[in-house]
């Protein structure tokens, strides 16, 4: 059987991309929706993730929303499972809801680690089983995590946030391991340093942006739409024998000294 390029298209699938009322998360929702899927907004606000959701078709994209926080276990199992039960299945997961809070890691608060997890490694573990659930009983489905340049990589006052994303590459291999074999592929997407507003204060440090730029072989900062490419990729049937990897997107940083 030869190789057929809509294979990569994403018509009649429906992805959830948590905490995508803006950033990467608001980008990837877009190109997902480009390649064809309908694309469920979630944010914590629902006047927030019905206007973003609204803004999206007056693009021209399909796309809907869900209001849930990723932290509340009891309240994201009920609002997926009336969202699978009133609107549709969800054919694509992408685990993008990620804070960042950056300190000397012998002050770090205590209180500033535990948000940090329970963002970044529960929602991910709460959300992916709330989902993997119905996509376990229908034998497909594809779930992206979005892991980072530090799922390898440590700098000074992240180190949280960088076991974090350890973490979640590490979850993501448990995934494939235990729903391979339910036709669900669990792969991580994992960015380098791009110009988001989660990054404003480095992007405004002209002594780091200097250092970043020599340091990553493409010499610059990359753009949240260079993420799209990837993305699509990991949720389409052309990904369909890739299971827990973690795919780079960092202009060569990870991959030299």
């Amino acid at each position: 059987m030869s190789f057929n390029f809509s294979s990569f298209r994403l018509d009649g699938r429906r992805a959830l991309i948590t905490g995508s009322g803006k950033g990467i998360g608001l980008e990837l929702a877009r190109g997902l929706g480009t390649a064809g899927a309908t694309v469920v907004i979630n944010d914590r606000n629902i006047e927030k993730a019905r206007a973003v959701s609204r803004q999206l078709r007056d693009e021209g994209l399909k796309a809907e929303f869900a209001v849930f926080d990723v932290t509340q276990r009891e309240q994201l199992l009920d609002a997926i499972n009336a969202f699978e039960a009133e609107t549709g299945a969800i054919d694509i997961l992408v685990n993008n809801a990620g804070i960042q809070r950056r300190a000397p890691l012998e002050t770090y608060d205590a209180n500033d680690w535990h948000d940090l997890m329970r963002v970044n490694l529960d929602g991910v573990f709460y959300v992916s089983q709330a989902v993997a659930r119905h996509m376990i009983g229908r034998g497909r489905g594809k779930i992206i995590n979005i892991c980072s340049v530090q799922s390898e990589l440590a700098r000074p006052t992240i180190a949280p946030y960088a076991a974090s994303k350890g973490a979640v590459k590490m979850l993501t291999k448990g995934m494939c391991a235990e729903w391979a074999r339910h036709g669900i592929q669990a792969n991580g997407l994992a960015p380098g340093y791009f110009a988001t507003e989660m990054n404003r204060a480095l992007v405004d440090n002209q002594e780091f942006s200097e250092w970043l730029c020599k340091r990553t072989p493409a010499g610059r900062w990359g753009r949240v739409e260079e993420l799209c490419g990837a993305a699509v990729f990991l949720a389409s049937p052309a990904s369909d024998f890739v299971n827990g990897q973690t795919l780079f997107v960092d202009g060569g940083l990870t991959s030299v000294v």
